[in-house]
């Protein structure tokens, strides 16, 4: 028989934290170092400060107000925009008329990875997660122990962030993981993922002993990131089962998963491949075969364009801030880091555009008549490598150092570049650095388009 008024929490005062002020500070900083550009999680601290300043109903209508900024704002277009291309990518299609309508994929109960070096082994983790069977594959004892400690080490990562942790992974049961120098294991395979370092002659020696060795039904992958897929098939006697599946570093991280078919590639072989994204809780992204696919090719000019900023005046550090405050996570330099400058370095050489095989006489800035510049090529021949040399375009504190340092060392070695060369510093602004670095992005984008290798703009978002 009592009347209900006073249980109403909502008509209560709102009671006064004394550390709410310092609490709602900190946790403004965090938000702004997290979620860097993003309004949404800024937007929420402001709904949440309103819970803490304002009676309840005026929260609440301040907590819409900034709900309708947020619901009209072209941050919420990208968003909602990013969603549905990353569905509308399911519906694949090839210029030769096979699509995902009509092709069905393959079972895969177990699969192999060859090459234990760190595409490896992220791939290696992908799939213990992802509960398939694998055998990991390396040429001598002496690196197969070296695989193993690290993906040991990435599987007991990865568990603790489970649930169930290390119980629900299972890796240490063989029937789950299994590490071998023995090619004979793979003749049960349902699929290999060939994950060496980028040389054409040695992936083709593979594909030619997988093509002995492996049932006739297997799907035989590359994790190549720039490499022509059907010269790598050419070395089977079955390039329909001849795929490209390029993950993205570090690959138990990142979501993208692009597939490359080749001129044989058969649908089903297609279709596979992006069951088994769907299995890795990847994005697959079906695309056709160029140099650098899509996603490097996109890259190319992109980073091209920020060493040419460095040349004219610029600095690493400066180029990166200016791309990330624009919303990328990670700018160029930073991103070449942690990738290691080695692996462009490796693909260059065997272009021909650098080292031993550069024909004498080669302008240090032209290749092909277009600029171009050694600067990345200087770096590594300084054993410059990124994060896993602690120097790249930045210092780390330690090998494997996650903290990304401005170096003096780089800052002069620039200097004295440019006085070579003859090149007149001036002074770049952030404008310039965003245009030229996006626009060549999205030139190359366009030409992708047009050569029909990708088969919508959503792909290539």
């Amino acid at each position: 028989g009592q009347p209900l008024g006073p249980r109403r929490l909502s008509l209560k005062p709102v009671p006064k934290v004394p550390s709410m002020e310092a609490f709602l500070r900190e946790a403004a900083v965090k938000v702004k170092q997290q979620a860097r550009g993003c309004l949404a999680p800024e937007l929420c601290l402001q709904a949440v400060r309103a819970a803490t300043e304002m009676p309840f109903a005026e929260g609440v209508r301040r907590e819409q107000e900034l709900f309708r900024v947020l619901l009209s704002s072209g941050q919420a277009r990208a968003l909602q925009y990013a969603f549905f291309a990353e569905r509308a990518v399911r519906r694949w299609a090839t210029p030769a008329g096979a699509s995902w309508s009509s092709a069905a994929p393959q079972p895969v109960r177990k699969a192999a990875v060859i090459g234990l070096g760190t595409m490896g082994q992220g791939i290696v983790t992908s799939l213990v997660k992802a509960s398939i069977p694998v055998v990991a594959l390396e040429q001598d004892l002496e690196y197969l122990n070296k695989g193993r400690k690290a993906v040991m080490l990435l599987l007991e990562r990865e568990a603790m962030k489970m649930e169930g942790g290390a119980q629900s992974l299972d890796f240490h049961n063989p029937a789950r993981l299994q590490f071998t120098v023995d090619f004979d294991l793979l003749r049960d395979v349902d699929l290999v993922i060939e994950a060496v370092f980028e040389n054409m002659t040695l992936k083709k020696e593979i594909f030619h002993k997988l093509s002995k060795i492996c049932k006739p039904g297997a799907l035989l992958c590359t994790n190549t990131s720039a490499l022509n897929i059907d010269e790598i098939a050419s070395a089977t006697s079955r390039p329909q089962q001849v795929i490209g599946t390029h993950f993205f570093s570090p690959a138990h991280v990142m979501r993208l998963l692009e597939i490359i078919y080749g001129r044989y590639t058969s649908p089903t072989a297609i279709a596979t491949a992006m069951q088994l994204a769907k299995a890795l809780k990847k994005v697959g992204v079906v695309v056709g075969n160029c140099f650098g696919f899509v996603g490097n090719r996109m890259m190319f000019p992109y980073v091209q364009q920020a060493v040419f900023l460095l040349e004219e005046g610029s600095r690493p550090e400066a180029v990166d801030r200016v791309l990330e405050d624009f919303g990328f996570k990670i700018g160029p330099f930073r991103m070449s880091d942690l990738a290691g400058l080695d692996v462009g370095w490796r693909s260059r050489q065997g272009q021909g555009l650098t080292g031993p095989s550069l024909p004498a006489g080669t302008p240090a800035r032209q290749r092909q008549g277009q600029r171009y510049s050694p600067l990345p090529d200087l770096l590594c021949e300084h054993g410059r490598f990124g994060q896993k040399t602690a120097r790249g375009w930045y210092q780390y504190e330690k090998a494997g150092g996650r903290t990304a340092m401005p170096d003096p060392w780089l800052h002069s070695f620039l200097s004295h570049y440019r006085d070579t060369h003859g090149i007149k510093t001036r002074f770049i602004d952030q404008e310039e650095i965003l245009e030229r670095c996006l626009f060549s992005l999205i030139n190359e984008g366009f030409a992708i388009l047009a050569e029909g290798i990708a088969s919508g703009p959503e792909h290539l978002d």
